[in-house]
């Protein structure tokens, strides 16, 4: 089983600031299989290849896919030459307003974040006879910020998991990674849905969707 971790939005809390983000967001890609895998790296591949760096396209060429970078027709592309079956998609929505104050100090954020992706990650389902777990995340944390998050997750992560899996965690550029491309496009979906109300990528995917959760959600009439 492969597991790719993505997030969307930021974990500032000056709102008096326009970039902040309202909502941060947690995606997970679970493929399967090695196959699956390999679907979606032609999948990028190919769009790559035909929507972006087709021999008519004179401007310099696109490395990998964003879900800021890249227009819904090219992502509904995307979406065609995907493996039918053998993925899915967990994601958590934090709505930032309702965090507590001592969550939001720099070591408060680490141990919100850990605590989130520790929640997405228990909604997985692991049988018993998987071998091995490999969870990809996007090398965007520094060097001490890598190893709380592996001591964290591994801890976290060997208590679902039968005993005899292996465990590997991968800290990978997004340019190396299908899987992280393909994650950052449905978590940018997932954003939009809670950040703006836009629905059309997210329409496109959403039932892929296993699980999906809107963490301190504002009360109901409010």
């Amino acid at each position: 089983m492969l597991i790719f971790l993505d997030e969307s939005g930021d974990l500032g809390f000056d709102f008096s600031k326009h970039k902040t983000s309202r909502v941060f967001v947690i995606t997970l890609l679970v493929c399967d299989s090695h196959a699956v895998q390999v679907g979606f790296k032609r999948a990028v591949e190919r769009t790559l290849k035909n929507k972006l760096n087709h021999k008519k396209n004179k401007r310099r060429r696109v490395h990998e896919l964003k879900g800021t970078a890249t227009t819904l027709a090219i992502k509904r592309y995307f979406y065609r030459q995907l493996p039918g079956s053998g993925w899915r998609i967990y994601a958590l929505t934090l709505n930032k307003r309702r965090v507590e104050p001592h969550l939001q100090t720099v070591a408060g954020k680490k141990k919100l974040y850990n605590f989130l992706a520790r929640h997405l990650l228990e909604q997985v389902s692991f049988s018993e006879d998987l071998s091995r777990v490999s969870l990809v995340v996007d090398r965007c944390k520094n060097q001490e910020e890598i190893r709380d998050f592996n001591g964290y997750v591994a801890n976290q992560l060997e208590a679902l998991l039968p005993l005899n899996t292996r465990l590997d965690i991968d800290h990978q550029g997004s340019h190396e990674s299908a899987g992280l491309q393909a994650v950052d496009l449905f978590c940018w979906g997932i954003w939009r849905k809670y950040a703006y109300r836009d629905l059309e990528w997210y329409g496109e995917f959403g039932r892929h969707i296993k699980f999906e959760t809107h963490y301190l959600r504002e009360p109901a009439g409010q």
